[in-house]
């Protein structure tokens, strides 16, 4: 599978708040990053599950020097700190989602696991719904998209890139 963690999958909570993270995924996480997490919320919509070793690749100072000393970045990590936990994946492959994390998430019973290349989100399915619904990818999203830095998705089959000499 590679270092991706890239598709969904349903899963369960259990009464405990264990969530068993989906074979795929758990392979995955323990092959290219261990059995270590930080579990925490960044929106009030979703749980997120992150290897601890891009975890602290995402909140580490960087050569520019204290970046947490920015008032931005420290509310930040306030916020996620707070509300977050590292975790070591059980012998099962799970892992527990504290209560005030399910809470804002609305996380019982059967969830949706999304593999967002690098971590994990947790969601509760119908909100998941919801949100796609609500916030349609739009033509405008496409644009900015493509003009992130890499260029956007490959070219359409039967499509050819422009000519170079043109």
């Amino acid at each position: 599978m590679g270092k991706l963690l890239i598709g969904s999958a349903k899963a369960r909570l259990d009464k405990s708040g264990r969530l068993k993270i989906p074979e795929r995924f758990r392979e995955a996480l323990e092959e290219n990053y261990g059995k270590h997490v930080f579990i925490t919320c960044l929106n009030d919509s979703s749980v997120q599950i992150y290897p601890l070793p891009i975890w602290q690749n995402l909140t580490t100072t960087t050569a520019k020097g204290f970046i947490h000393l920015r008032p931005d970045i420290y509310r930040f990590l306030i916020r996620v700190n707070h509300m977050g936990t590292p975790y070591e994946i059980d012998s099962k492959g799970r892992v527990l989602i504290q209560q005030e994390l399910r809470e804002k998430a609305d996380l019982d019973g059967e969830v949706e696991v999304l593999g967002l290349n690098t971590h994990l989100e947790v969601w509760n399915k119908k909100r998941l719904q919801e949100m796609i619904l609500q916030h349609p990818l739009t033509e405008e999203d496409f644009e900015k998209i493509s003009n992130l830095p890499g260029g956007g998705p490959p070219p359409i089959l039967g499509n050819p890139e422009p000519d170079e000499a043109n």
